[in-house]
């Protein structure tokens, strides 16, 4: 998976605080749209903060909606926004609730006084100690629901703790009695707007709308004891991963028809999440070639979709090539006269680079060997016809660079009406030199004659 710096102003790649890049699902239509964050359990882990505050940062700053459900890991800001439009916001929680005031180090903890209504942060690196702004909505929420504190950390005050005890005794007993309960995490007070029981009915604060309290609760639970981990999809193995992101396209994918962008953008993005981009091609080839007559048709449809896999992306071409070649296996006698037709198109359409195409040529390296042989030679026509292009393209370049050689020099003092102007007179000062002379030989007088 793709990460970040935490503090995206350092450019430096060898800087130690490293984040997931956040990862944007736009789900439904209409007014139902909404955007899912999809690892935004494993960038609030990278910012040892709750899940909760940076999609609540997003819901403040947009004007939208959130909602947090914390048992299945999916955070919900309503509308349709971009993914880099929320990691730029996300740059914003960061600078104001996570680096530390003096040093810019994301290593702080958020201290929270209920009593007083003031956040801190304590840095660890260089120990500033710096107050958090209550101006906007969001530091309302973190004083209802503070991050998980110890009962002796600073900002805790004696009657949470004293409440703490009373909720461990009590779930002491109901262990005892047979119940089953857990123990009330020492933030619960802030989660759970003091409940009040009044004739058996719980008395909820009216303020409290933007999560379930109860979700919010057991999510620091899980912070705290489970110590929440990356996807766990990720431990799988490539074969199960490549399994999850076939039925997710083919669930997505429509029977006819383009596939509208955002639904292009879930799919790539369920590739990165996945980490199988490059292999994801041959899942594409399995799931629109189905009908063998309408491959080329379903290319053109698609191309944007191939491209946002091969644009710039070799080893992805050559992966997009296998599953063309696993496609022939399965329909043999439908494409094999096709071959060098459709890898035509997929050329025409800038799916696949020619240097590529003529690279698995010579290797002779197929994913089908009982039909390689067959295939190479069915391509091989247009494979020399790539070969024969790029030979002329390659001479028009040496011509070219021929001709950059050659440099001509102009001198704008000299032009050719005044060459020839000269020239005419310069003549003509020989001929009067020669009438001259011959003019002074006839003028010629014997003095000794007289």
């Amino acid at each position: 998976m793709a990460s970040v710096n935490v503090n995206r102003n350092l450019t430096d790649q060898f800087y130690r605080y490293k984040m997931p890049k956040l990862l944007a699902k736009v789900e439904g239509k209409g007014n139902g749209i909404k955007t899912v964050i999809v690892n935004m359990v494993d960038i609030a882990k990278a910012l040892n903060r709750p899940p909760m505050y940076p999609t609540k940062y997003f819901g403040c700053v947009l004007g939208a909606q959130v909602n947090c459900d914390v048992k299945n890991e999916r955070y919900i800001v309503n509308g349709s926004h971009d993914a880099t439009r929320l990691q730029d916001l996300l740059d914003g929680f960061i600078k104001k609730y996570v680096l530390c005031a003096s040093c810019d180090n994301p290593e702080t903890t958020l201290l929270v006084n209920q009593k007083k209504g003031t956040i801190s942060a304590s840095c660890k690196a260089c120990g500033h100690l710096s107050t958090i702004s209550s101006q906007d909505k969001l530091t309302t929420y973190i004083l209802k629901c503070p991050p998980d504190q110890q009962h002796n950390a600073p900002g805790a005050s004696v009657s949470k703790r004293k409440k703490k005890e009373r909720d461990d005794t009590k779930y002491r007993k109901d262990g005892q009695n047979g119940r089953s309960g857990s123990p009330q995490h020492d933030s619960d007070e802030a989660t759970t707007t003091l409940n009040e029981t009044n004739g058996g009915e719980q008395k909820i604060d009216p303020d409290n709308d933007w999560c379930d309290p109860t979700d919010v609760a057991e999510d620091l639970d899980n912070s705290a004891l489970k110590k929440l981990t990356l996807n766990e999809d990720l431990e799988k193995s490539v074969h199960q991963r490549m399994q999850i992101f076939y039925d997710f396209v083919k669930e997505k994918i429509p029977t006819n028809g383009p596939i509208d962008v955002s639904i292009q953008k879930e799919i790539v993005a369920e590739a990165e999440r996945l980490d199988v981009k490059d292999k994801g091609v041959i899942v594409l080839c399995e799931v629109l070639f189905r009908d063998p007559i309408k491959i080329q048709e379903k290319i053109k449809t698609n191309r944007h979709l191939f491209l946002r896999f091969t644009m710039d992306n070799p080893k992805c071409q050559k992966y997009l090539i296998r599953g063309f070649e696993l496609t022939v296996k399965e329909f043999p006698n439908e494409l094999l006269p096709r071959v060098a037709m459709i890898l035509k198109t997929f050329y025409d359409f800038d799916i696949l680079d020619e240097k590529v195409l003529i690279d698995w040529a010579d290797k002779k390296k197929s994913a089908v060997k009982e039909l390689g042989t067959q295939i190479f030679e069915k391509a091989q026509k247009f494979i020399d016809w790539l070969k024969i292009a790029e030979e002329e393209d390659d001479d028009d370049d040496d011509d070219d660079d021929e001709e950059d050689e050659v440099q001509v020099v102009y001198d704008e003092r000299i032009r050719p009406d005044k060459i020839i102007e000269l020239e005419d007179s310069k003549k003509q000062t020989e001929e009067l030199k020669k009438s001259s002379e011959t003019r002074d030989k006839d003028l010629d007088i014997d003095i000794d004659a007289i």
